[in-house]
């Protein structure tokens, strides 16, 4: 019996997922937070798809050990931006810097994600969850637009997730200052608005032959959430991680959407893996699309940019 389409994404799982055999030589990946779980995964197809890599992340120590490990093991070239993503001062400061050393961006892949089981506000005053997960994200494309544009042909990919149907966005409450923070509903929020920004900013950019596609990762082990207490550890790596799978499928998933040939102009998509589905019904709202952009662009200080 075929599953109605808002638990379709149940089914999607478990098909077969497609691959490719294009390669990415000559090509300048750009990705976030590639020390671990998906990102490090996304990283690593790249390298082996003979894409040179420039990977933005917080830590130095762990980005060298990853970098040396790829340089080593396929012979690519790598380099690393440092930024926090809470910070977004520091994500500017990393997008000039990606600008000044890279004269072309074939993909960028924003990866970088958090959890929160309980409400933490940035230096910024903003939502912890809600700044890393979206808003760097959003800055971060936006600043390096031009160079994708310049480079066109080119991809931006967004690593979303199928906590987006958690809901949890109220644009009049982006800091859950007037609810009870839950922190499912806080990562959904976060998803949501993200998906939304991806929509708007395909119909921007519409005709540039820059493509931008959201996708969720699989249901795999990976990092996050594990900077919360104790209980929450606990139960992630005795439970939850009992039932996920290997981030590698994610990671493979990443380079289909930016290497395939079948795929180049698709955009303003959301993707299960490397299978096209129908985000959550709030999300086709385009009279939310709009505002989720305005108090985006609020939120970065990127009001008035073109």
């Amino acid at each position: 019996m075929e599953l109605p389409e808002e638990l379709a994404f149940i089914a999607n799982a478990r098909k077969p997922q497609r691959t490719t055999s294009a390669r990415m030589d000559g090509r300048l990946c750009v990705i976030t937070g590639a020390t671990s779980g998906v990102g490090y995964e996304t990283a690593k197809e790249f390298a082996r798809g003979g894409a040179s890599l420039i990977m933005v992340c917080r830590s130095g120590e762990k980005a060298a050990r990853v970098c040396q490990e790829l340089t080593k093991e396929y012979d690519t070239a790598c380099e690393i931006v440092l930024a926090d993503f809470a910070r977004l001062a520091e994500v500017r400061e990393a997008a000039q810097t990606i600008s000044d050393m890279a004269d072309r961006i074939d993909v960028l892949i924003n990866n970088v994600g958090v959890h929160r089981t309980r409400r933490t506000l940035t230096e910024d005053g903003i939502e912890m969850v809600f700044c890393v997960n979206h808003l760097a994200s959003f800055l971060l494309t936006r600043l390096l637009l031009d160079r994708l544009k310049s480079s066109a042909p080119s991809r931006i990919i967004q690593v979303n997730s199928q906590g987006h149907r958690f809901g949890g966005l109220d644009l009049n409450d982006i800091n859950w200052e007037r609810r009870p923070y839950h922190g499912l509903w806080s990562y959904g929020a976060s998803k949501v608005a993200q998906l939304h920004t991806v929509r708007e900013l395909s119909k921007r950019l519409f005709g540039s032959d820059v493509t931008i596609n959201a996708m969720h990762p699989g249901a795999v082990k990976t990092g996050i959430g594990m900077d919360n207490g104790p209980i929450y550890r606990w139960y992630r790596r005795n439970i939850i991680n009992r039932f996920l799978k290997d981030a590698r499928i994610g990671g493979k998933a990443i380079y289909y959407l930016a290497a395939a040939p079948e795929v180049a102009r698709v955009s303003g998509r959301y993707f299960n893996l490397t299978i096209e589905e129908s985000p959550a019904p709030y999300v086709m709202k385009p009279d939310v699309s709009q505002p989720v952009w305005r108090i985006s662009e609020e939120l970065t200080g990127l009001s008035g940019m073109a």
